[in-house]
């Protein structure tokens, strides 16, 4: 970094220099700014313009610490409204979670594929289904498996919520794809929009502020004292706005989301897809974050508490569409409730696609009885064979993949 970024007269004060100040004035505490300088660039594709904005200061923003403010001061109507949000995701968790597990897995994978949506990553439910069991010719849906991945690790580590987690979380989402990315929070500061940190939409923190203002979030995290729901939408705000790493900021925050929820007992056995319910106008959630950095926390809990409900409502539509499949495959498949082609049956509610070899594992049986139940499977046109390789064919459930496209349909409904 440029020395000249680090003099003292380039220094805004640091955020806690106001804290007492925002906290008895019942306001949260807005962003600061700070000039700072570009580390020099010897590249010789650099345009002389280029080379002439990288010696003029930019401002980085400076995050407020956020972990010893006394409450969560929002208008008495937003608070009502997260009250009966949060209510209303133990009520959802408390339906599927404790005896519909397969649901609660088809359920993650649906806010995988939402939550990466927002990113722009998107794909089909058949393809996230093959790339779940191996298939790498798809790149956007082996990033949501990997969000997947992620979102799993997150609720594993729902009771050790700290720093060490959320690199976890992180390193579960691009350690395959960016290992040089992870284990560490960004080295180099980041910008959203624009074609430079001079003309970018956002600037977060400089990379030097950045375990400060994680040591903060996590302390933030590990209260006890405020409203479980407020506080898991104002500390995704507040991670999005650190952004701590180079890349999937946004899917490791909103996994925080569901992380939190777990540990503060709002949910034990169910994902409530709410990045399903922000889809349906990303244009608005993104400016509740822009509102939530000049001092505005109550726009970021309204709208994820609109979004919970709205995901709840899309998830309960999907769990009663795949009953509705799996009833109906009863009439076709005329075995025991204990044969293997009915436990493939219920596999096949959380793993829409398979191979006998994964059958077999999953199932503890023989591989040739893995073989015979999903020749019976097929033959009631339960099961759709999509692979012609003969010594590892692939095969997918269309029904149970049209409930998820059916499921990412009215998500994405009314998208700004």
């Amino acid at each position: 970094m440029n020395d000249a970024a680090n003099a003292p007269m380039n220094r805004l004060p640091a955020a806690s220099d106001h804290l007492a100040e925002e906290a008895s004035s019942g306001t949260w505490p807005p962003l600061q700014y700070e000039p700072r300088i570009l580390e020099p660039d010897d590249s010789p594709y650099q345009t002389h313009r280029q080379r002439v904005l990288a010696k003029e200061p930019y401002l980085a923003s400076v995050t407020p610490e956020i972990a010893s403010l006394t409450s969560i001061r929002l208008p008495s109507d937003v608070a009502t409204l997260a009250s009966e949000a949060a209510t209303a995701i133990a009520r959802f968790d408390q339906e599927f979670g404790s005896t519909l597990a397969n649901f609660s897995a088809i359920l993650l994978r649906s806010e995988s594929a939402s939550s990466s949506e927002i990113e722009n990553l998107t794909a089909g439910a058949k393809a996230i289904a093959l790339a779940a069991i191996g298939e790498r010719s798809k790149r956007n849906a082996t990033l949501i498996v990997a969000n997947a991945t992620a979102m799993t690790r997150a609720l594993e580590l729902a009771d050790h919520l700290d720093q060490d987690a959320i690199l976890a979380m992180h390193a579960s989402l691009l350690g395959d794809e960016h290992p040089e990315w992870v284990g560490h929070w960004r080295t180099d500061q980041v910008r959203i929009g624009g074609t430079s940190v001079h003309s970018a939409f956002f600037v977060p923190p400089h990379h030097e502020r950045v375990p400060a203002a994680m040591d903060d979030l996590v302390r933030f995290l590990n209260r006890r004292d405020l409203p479980a729901f407020e506080q898991a939408a104002i500390a995704h705000a507040q991670f999005e706005t650190i952004h701590p790493f180079p890349d999937g900021n946004g899917r490791v925050g909103r996994a925080l989301i569901h992380a939190l929820l777990k540990s503060r007992g709002l949910t034990h056995g169910v994902t409530v897809p709410v990045s399903a319910g922000l889809l349906a106008n990303t244009g608005a959630y993104f400016d509740a974050l822009t509102r939530y950095r000049t001092g505005d926390p109550a726009t970021i809990v309204q709208l994820m508490a609109e979004a919970s409900f709205d995901a709840i409502n899309n998830g309960r539509q999907l769990v009663d569409q795949l009953r509705e499949v799996h009833a109906e495959w009863r009439t076709r498949l005329k075995v025991r409730i204990d044969s293997s082609a009915w436990r493939i049956s219920e596999l096949l509610m959380r793993q829409p696609a398979v191979t006998s070899s994964l059958v077999s594992s999953e199932l503890g049986i023989s591989q040739s009885m893995s073989d015979r139940a999903i020749a019976r499977l097929a033959e009631a046109r339960i099961l759709l064979e999509v692979s012609g390789n003969r010594r590892n064919r692939q095969w997918v459930a269309p029904e149970v993949l049209s409930a998820l496209d059916n499921f990412a349909r009215r998500a994405k409904r009314g998208r700004i």
